[in-house]
Protein backbone atom coordinates (compact mmCIF):
# COMPACT_ATOMS: atom_id res chain seq x y z
CA UNK A 1 0.00 0.00 0.00
CA UNK A 2 2.73 2.41 0.99
CA UNK A 3 4.64 1.40 -2.17
CA UNK A 4 1.70 2.35 -4.39
CA UNK A 5 1.27 5.63 -2.52
CA UNK A 6 4.94 6.44 -2.92
CA UNK A 7 4.82 5.62 -6.64
CA UNK A 8 1.75 7.80 -7.13
CA UNK A 9 3.44 10.64 -5.30
CA UNK A 10 6.50 10.38 -7.56
CA UNK A 11 4.31 10.39 -10.68
CA UNK A 12 2.45 13.51 -9.49
CA UNK A 13 5.78 15.13 -8.74
CA UNK A 14 7.06 14.40 -12.26
CA UNK A 15 3.86 15.78 -13.79
CA UNK A 16 4.17 19.00 -11.78
CA UNK A 17 7.77 19.38 -12.89
CA UNK A 18 6.69 19.07 -16.51
CA UNK A 19 4.48 22.16 -16.23
CA UNK A 20 6.41 25.09 -17.76
CA UNK A 21 7.47 27.65 -15.19
CA UNK A 22 5.73 30.43 -17.11
CA UNK A 23 2.41 28.64 -16.66
CA UNK A 24 2.92 28.46 -12.90
CA UNK A 25 4.02 32.08 -12.55
CA UNK A 26 2.07 33.80 -15.32
CA UNK A 27 -0.65 35.22 -13.08
CA UNK A 28 1.72 36.67 -10.46
CA UNK A 29 3.77 38.19 -13.30
CA UNK A 30 0.67 39.70 -14.88
CA UNK A 31 -0.41 41.09 -11.52
CA UNK A 32 3.02 42.64 -10.92
CA UNK A 33 3.19 44.27 -14.35
CA UNK A 34 -0.38 45.57 -14.01
CA UNK A 35 0.54 47.00 -10.60
CA UNK A 36 3.49 48.86 -12.13
CA UNK A 37 1.18 50.16 -14.85
CA UNK A 38 -1.24 51.41 -12.18
CA UNK A 39 1.57 53.30 -10.44
CA UNK A 40 2.68 54.87 -13.72
CA UNK A 41 -0.75 55.95 -14.92
CA UNK A 42 -1.96 56.75 -11.40
CA UNK A 43 0.85 59.26 -10.97
CA UNK A 44 0.04 60.96 -14.27
CA UNK A 45 -3.68 61.00 -13.44
CA UNK A 46 -3.07 62.57 -10.04
CA UNK A 47 -0.85 65.31 -11.45
CA UNK A 48 -3.45 66.15 -14.09
CA UNK A 49 -6.47 66.14 -11.80
CA UNK A 50 -4.86 68.00 -8.91
CA UNK A 51 -3.06 70.64 -10.93
CA UNK A 52 0.49 69.36 -10.65
CA UNK A 53 3.07 68.68 -13.33
CA UNK A 54 4.73 65.34 -13.93
CA UNK A 55 8.49 65.26 -13.53
CA UNK A 56 9.92 65.05 -17.04
CA UNK A 57 13.57 64.82 -18.13
CA UNK A 58 12.90 66.78 -21.35
CA UNK A 59 10.62 69.59 -22.54
CA UNK A 60 9.40 67.28 -25.29
CA UNK A 61 8.07 64.87 -22.69
CA UNK A 62 6.13 67.73 -21.09
CA UNK A 63 4.74 68.67 -24.50
CA UNK A 64 3.41 65.16 -25.01
CA UNK A 65 1.70 65.12 -21.62
CA UNK A 66 0.16 68.56 -22.13
CA UNK A 67 -1.05 67.97 -25.69
CA UNK A 68 -4.60 67.18 -26.75
CA UNK A 69 -3.55 63.57 -27.26
CA UNK A 70 -3.15 63.25 -23.46
CA UNK A 71 -6.84 63.97 -22.90
CA UNK A 72 -10.09 62.35 -23.95
CA UNK A 73 -13.57 63.68 -23.20
CA UNK A 74 -12.01 66.25 -20.89
CA UNK A 75 -10.34 63.60 -18.74
CA UNK A 76 -6.66 62.59 -18.53
CA UNK A 77 -5.91 59.71 -20.87
CA UNK A 78 -3.85 58.23 -18.04
CA UNK A 79 -7.08 57.73 -16.06
CA UNK A 80 -8.38 55.28 -18.66
CA UNK A 81 -5.03 53.51 -18.57
CA UNK A 82 -5.22 53.28 -14.79
CA UNK A 83 -8.67 51.67 -14.99
CA UNK A 84 -7.44 49.21 -17.63
CA UNK A 85 -4.45 48.14 -15.54
CA UNK A 86 -6.72 47.79 -12.50
CA UNK A 87 -8.99 45.43 -14.45
CA UNK A 88 -5.99 43.35 -15.59
CA UNK A 89 -4.74 43.13 -12.00
CA UNK A 90 -8.14 41.88 -10.84
CA UNK A 91 -8.50 39.27 -13.58
CA UNK A 92 -4.94 38.05 -13.04
CA UNK A 93 -5.13 37.57 -9.28
CA UNK A 94 -8.81 36.86 -8.56
CA UNK A 95 -8.63 33.08 -9.21
CA UNK A 96 -5.66 32.77 -6.84
CA UNK A 97 -7.97 33.72 -3.97
CA UNK A 98 -9.85 30.41 -4.43
CA UNK A 99 -8.11 27.34 -3.06
CA UNK A 100 -8.00 24.49 -5.62
CA UNK A 101 -8.12 21.97 -2.78
CA UNK A 102 -11.32 23.39 -1.27
CA UNK A 103 -13.23 24.42 -4.40
CA UNK A 104 -11.59 23.06 -7.53
CA UNK A 105 -14.60 23.57 -9.89
CA UNK A 106 -14.90 27.27 -9.01
CA UNK A 107 -11.15 27.77 -9.33
CA UNK A 108 -11.15 26.11 -12.77
CA UNK A 109 -14.12 28.16 -13.97
CA UNK A 110 -12.49 31.40 -12.82
CA UNK A 111 -9.24 30.38 -14.50
CA UNK A 112 -10.97 29.85 -17.85
CA UNK A 113 -13.06 33.03 -17.83
CA UNK A 114 -10.35 35.34 -16.58
CA UNK A 115 -7.83 34.07 -19.14
CA UNK A 116 -10.26 35.07 -21.87
CA UNK A 117 -10.68 38.56 -20.40
CA UNK A 118 -6.93 38.87 -19.92
CA UNK A 119 -6.32 38.09 -23.58
CA UNK A 120 -9.01 40.45 -24.86
CA UNK A 121 -7.97 43.22 -22.48
CA UNK A 122 -4.24 42.95 -23.14
CA UNK A 123 -4.88 42.89 -26.90
CA UNK A 124 -6.91 46.09 -26.71
CA UNK A 125 -4.27 47.75 -24.53
CA UNK A 126 -1.48 46.74 -26.92
CA UNK A 127 -3.31 48.17 -29.95
CA UNK A 128 -4.14 51.40 -28.14
CA UNK A 129 -0.56 51.78 -26.88
CA UNK A 130 0.78 51.11 -30.38
CA UNK A 131 -1.38 53.93 -31.74
CA UNK A 132 -0.08 56.29 -29.05
CA UNK A 133 3.50 55.27 -29.87
CA UNK A 134 2.80 56.08 -33.53
CA UNK A 135 1.54 59.52 -32.49
CA UNK A 136 4.52 60.13 -30.22
CA UNK A 137 7.14 59.23 -32.81
CA UNK A 138 5.50 60.95 -35.79
CA UNK A 139 4.41 64.15 -34.06
CA UNK A 140 6.98 64.62 -31.30
CA UNK A 141 10.14 62.59 -31.87
CA UNK A 142 10.16 63.44 -35.59
CA UNK A 143 10.46 67.10 -34.61
CA UNK A 144 12.43 67.10 -31.34
CA UNK A 145 14.44 63.88 -31.71
CA UNK A 146 15.00 61.81 -28.58
CA UNK A 147 13.90 64.81 -26.55
CA UNK A 148 10.35 64.25 -27.79
CA UNK A 149 10.05 60.86 -26.08
CA UNK A 150 7.50 60.61 -23.28
CA UNK A 151 9.10 58.09 -20.96
CA UNK A 152 5.88 57.49 -19.05
CA UNK A 153 4.13 56.67 -22.33
CA UNK A 154 6.99 54.42 -23.41
CA UNK A 155 6.87 52.57 -20.09
CA UNK A 156 3.13 52.06 -20.41
CA UNK A 157 3.56 50.68 -23.93
CA UNK A 158 6.20 48.22 -22.68
CA UNK A 159 3.88 47.15 -19.85
CA UNK A 160 1.05 46.57 -22.37
CA UNK A 161 3.36 44.52 -24.61
CA UNK A 162 4.51 42.44 -21.63
CA UNK A 163 0.94 41.77 -20.54
CA UNK A 164 0.02 40.61 -24.03
CA UNK A 165 3.04 38.31 -24.41
CA UNK A 166 2.71 36.77 -20.93
CA UNK A 167 -1.01 36.22 -21.48
CA UNK A 168 -0.30 34.54 -24.79
CA UNK A 169 2.35 32.13 -23.45
CA UNK A 170 1.11 31.88 -19.88
CA UNK A 171 -1.19 28.93 -20.49
CA UNK A 172 -2.10 26.25 -23.03
CA UNK A 173 -4.68 27.67 -25.44
CA UNK A 174 -6.87 24.91 -26.88
CA UNK A 175 -8.27 26.70 -29.95
CA UNK A 176 -5.59 28.94 -31.45
CA UNK A 177 -7.71 29.72 -34.49
CA UNK A 178 -10.54 31.12 -32.39
CA UNK A 179 -8.00 33.03 -30.33
CA UNK A 180 -6.50 34.70 -33.41
CA UNK A 181 -9.94 35.55 -34.77
CA UNK A 182 -11.00 37.10 -31.45
CA UNK A 183 -7.76 39.07 -31.28
CA UNK A 184 -8.25 40.52 -34.77
CA UNK A 185 -11.82 41.58 -33.96
CA UNK A 186 -10.74 43.24 -30.70
CA UNK A 187 -7.84 44.99 -32.46
CA UNK A 188 -10.12 46.40 -35.17
CA UNK A 189 -12.76 47.55 -32.68
CA UNK A 190 -10.09 49.18 -30.49
CA UNK A 191 -8.49 51.05 -33.39
CA UNK A 192 -11.80 52.30 -34.80
CA UNK A 193 -13.00 53.19 -31.32
CA UNK A 194 -9.79 55.11 -30.57
CA UNK A 195 -10.00 57.17 -33.76
CA UNK A 196 -13.69 57.82 -33.16
CA UNK A 197 -13.17 58.82 -29.53
CA UNK A 198 -10.47 61.33 -30.45
CA UNK A 199 -12.66 62.74 -33.22
CA UNK A 200 -15.59 63.19 -30.82
CA UNK A 201 -13.60 64.54 -27.88
CA UNK A 202 -11.62 66.99 -30.06
CA UNK A 203 -14.12 68.23 -32.68
CA UNK A 204 -12.83 70.42 -35.48
CA UNK A 205 -16.05 72.22 -36.34
CA UNK A 206 -17.95 74.81 -34.33
CA UNK A 207 -21.68 74.48 -33.82
CA UNK A 208 -22.21 77.40 -36.19
CA UNK A 209 -20.61 75.44 -39.01
CA UNK A 210 -17.62 77.83 -39.24
CA UNK A 211 -14.28 76.08 -39.45
CA UNK A 212 -12.37 76.22 -36.18
CA UNK A 213 -10.08 73.86 -34.32
CA UNK A 214 -7.75 71.40 -36.04
CA UNK A 215 -8.55 71.61 -39.76
CA UNK A 216 -6.31 70.14 -42.45
CA UNK A 217 -3.17 70.25 -40.32
CA UNK A 218 -3.82 73.79 -39.10
CA UNK A 219 -5.34 75.17 -35.91
CA UNK A 220 -7.97 77.87 -36.42
CA UNK A 221 -9.01 79.71 -33.22
CA UNK A 222 -12.65 80.38 -32.46
CA UNK A 223 -11.98 83.85 -31.03
CA UNK A 224 -12.04 86.99 -33.18
CA UNK A 225 -9.33 89.64 -33.39
CA UNK A 226 -9.46 93.32 -32.57
CA UNK A 227 -7.43 96.10 -34.14
CA UNK A 228 -4.83 95.81 -31.36
CA UNK A 229 -4.28 92.08 -32.01
CA UNK A 230 -3.94 92.71 -35.74
CA UNK A 231 -1.47 95.54 -35.17
CA UNK A 232 0.66 93.44 -32.78
CA UNK A 233 0.72 90.51 -35.24
CA UNK A 234 1.91 92.86 -38.02
CA UNK A 235 4.55 94.38 -35.74
CA UNK A 236 5.90 90.95 -34.77
CA UNK A 237 6.11 90.03 -38.44
CA UNK A 238 7.88 93.27 -39.34
CA UNK A 239 10.47 92.88 -36.56
CA UNK A 240 11.36 89.30 -37.47
CA UNK A 241 9.82 87.58 -34.46
CA UNK A 242 8.91 83.90 -34.77
CA UNK A 243 6.55 81.55 -32.97
CA UNK A 244 7.49 77.88 -33.39
CA UNK A 245 4.68 75.44 -32.69
CA UNK A 246 2.54 72.50 -33.80
CA UNK A 247 -1.08 72.60 -34.84
CA UNK A 248 -2.12 70.00 -32.24
CA UNK A 249 -0.22 71.61 -29.33
CA UNK A 250 -2.72 72.84 -26.72
CA UNK A 251 -0.44 75.66 -25.53
CA UNK A 252 0.06 76.82 -29.12
CA UNK A 253 -3.69 76.79 -29.54
CA UNK A 254 -4.06 78.91 -26.40
CA UNK A 255 -1.56 81.36 -27.88
CA UNK A 256 -3.50 81.61 -31.12
CA UNK A 257 -6.75 82.06 -29.20
CA UNK A 258 -5.23 85.16 -27.60
CA UNK A 259 -4.51 86.64 -31.05
CA UNK A 260 -7.84 85.58 -32.52
CA UNK A 261 -8.69 84.05 -35.88
CA UNK A 262 -7.78 87.00 -38.12
CA UNK A 263 -4.53 88.00 -36.37
CA UNK A 264 -3.32 84.42 -35.97
CA UNK A 265 -3.41 84.10 -39.76
CA UNK A 266 -0.98 87.02 -39.98
CA UNK A 267 1.30 86.31 -37.03
CA UNK A 268 4.85 84.99 -37.68
CA UNK A 269 4.03 81.35 -37.04
CA UNK A 270 6.30 78.43 -38.02
CA UNK A 271 4.67 74.97 -38.14
CA UNK A 272 7.07 72.32 -36.84
CA UNK A 273 5.03 69.16 -37.22
CA UNK A 274 5.67 67.28 -40.49
CA UNK A 275 1.94 66.63 -40.84
CA UNK A 276 0.98 70.26 -40.32
CA UNK A 277 0.01 72.69 -43.04
CA UNK A 278 3.01 74.49 -44.56
CA UNK A 279 5.34 72.52 -42.31
CA UNK A 280 8.90 73.80 -41.80
CA UNK A 281 10.32 71.01 -39.65
CA UNK A 282 13.90 71.61 -40.81
CA UNK A 283 13.67 75.28 -39.78
CA UNK A 284 12.47 74.27 -36.31
CA UNK A 285 15.28 71.75 -35.94
CA UNK A 286 17.94 74.23 -37.03
CA UNK A 287 16.51 76.75 -34.55
CA UNK A 288 16.96 74.18 -31.76
CA UNK A 289 13.29 74.17 -30.79
CA UNK A 290 12.72 71.82 -27.84
CA UNK A 291 9.12 72.54 -26.91
CA UNK A 292 6.00 74.35 -28.11
CA UNK A 293 5.34 77.16 -28.35
CA UNK A 294 8.79 78.75 -28.52
CA UNK A 295 9.05 82.46 -29.30
CA UNK A 296 12.12 84.26 -30.60
CA UNK A 297 11.75 88.02 -30.26
CA UNK A 298 14.58 90.55 -30.67
CA UNK A 299 17.17 87.81 -30.32
CA UNK A 300 15.66 86.41 -27.11
CA UNK A 301 13.93 83.05 -26.68
CA UNK A 302 10.74 82.59 -24.64
CA UNK A 303 9.10 79.23 -23.94
CA UNK A 304 5.41 78.63 -23.37
CA UNK A 305 2.28 80.70 -23.97
CA UNK A 306 2.97 84.44 -23.69
CA UNK A 307 0.41 87.12 -22.96
CA UNK A 308 -0.07 89.72 -25.67
CA UNK A 309 1.16 92.38 -23.23
CA UNK A 310 4.40 90.40 -22.76
CA UNK A 311 4.91 90.05 -26.51
CA UNK A 312 4.31 93.76 -26.94
CA UNK A 313 6.95 94.50 -24.31
CA UNK A 314 9.48 92.01 -25.69
CA UNK A 315 9.15 93.38 -29.23
CA UNK A 316 9.02 97.09 -28.43
CA UNK A 317 5.47 97.43 -29.76
CA UNK A 318 4.12 100.98 -29.28
CA UNK A 319 0.63 100.63 -30.70
CA UNK A 320 -2.78 100.13 -29.10
CA UNK A 321 -2.91 97.57 -26.27
CA UNK A 322 -6.67 97.27 -25.72
CA UNK A 323 -6.52 93.54 -26.52
CA UNK A 324 -9.87 91.73 -26.67
CA UNK A 325 -8.78 88.25 -25.53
Amino acid sequence: MSSRTSKSSRMNSRRSKQVPWIHRWSRPILGTVAGLGMLNTGYLTATKLFGGEAVCPTDGCKQVLSSNYAEMFGLPLALFGFLAYTAILFFALAPLAVSPEKNKPLRQELENWTWLFLFLGSTAMLVFSSYLMFIMFTKFVAVSGIGGICYYCLASALFALTLFVVTLIGREWEDSGQLIFSGIIVAMVTLVGTLGAYAISHPTMASSGEQVGEVDGKYIPATSSGTAELALAKHLNDTGAKMYGAYWCSHCQDQKQLFGKEASAQMPYVECDPAGADSQTAVCQSAGVKGYPTWTVNGQTYSGTQSLQQLAEYSGYQGATDFKN
